[in-house]
């Protein structure tokens, strides 16, 4: 399919243009998994207000959405081209943390999760090169490794998990910088 021209508004995220065919994926998997979520648990918002459900379930499809979203070349190109966005964007991911109060989830784990995705983003930030997938390779390893170590409920985990796939590694890393070969073939 072919690119079309984003609105400024959307620029941080689509990034300036972005595929027809991965403006669909994106918004196809960011409702359909938190429906699927939401459908799956309703145990998690039966008994609140419907704003708070809502909320929550706003949060949760931005933080789906976003982890496909950040993996595109647009989206990746339009935060490599500001270093001065890209931190804003790490500092000012508290998703899971207003999922966990919306819902009357337990904080604690969810903390834990969330300040380890932003210090390993702030981390991935600093490198530079060929390195700098290798290390947030390593780091969401571990993440994804002991998160299902800490008491929490199957949907924040699956929650979690995607938040530090967006935070940590579809967002932090330049998925697109070209690196010329070590080795000659």
């Amino acid at each position: 399919m072919r690119d079309i021209e984003i609105p400024a508004f959307f620029h941080e995220v689509f990034g300036e243009r972005q595929s027809v065919l991965h403006i669909i994926v994106i918004l196809l998997f960011g409702v359909t998994l938190s429906t699927v979520l939401f459908y799956l648990y309703p145990n998690m918002y039966m008994d609140l207000p419907l704003w708070r459900s809502i909320l929550a379930f706003i949060l949760v499809f931005d933080i789906f959405s976003g982890c496909i979203a950040n993996f595109t070349q647009s989206t990746n190109d339009y935060y490599a081209k500001r270093k001065t966005k890209r931190i804003v964007f790490i500092s000012i991911h508290v998703h899971i943390l207003l999922v966990a109060v919306m819902l009357h989830i337990p904080i604690f784990s969810v903390l834990m999760v969330w300040m380890y995705t932003i210090m390993c983003a702030f981390t991935i930030q600093s490198i530079e090169g060929r390195n700098q997938v290798f290390v947030a390779g390593l780091l969401l390893s571990l993440g994804v490794a002991w998160m299902p170590m800490l008491e929490m409920e199957a949907f924040m985990l699956i929650v979690s998990m995607l938040f530090m796939v967006k935070v940590l590694f579809s967002f932090s890393v330049n998925h697109y910088r070209r690196y010329g070969s070590r080795w000659r073939h």
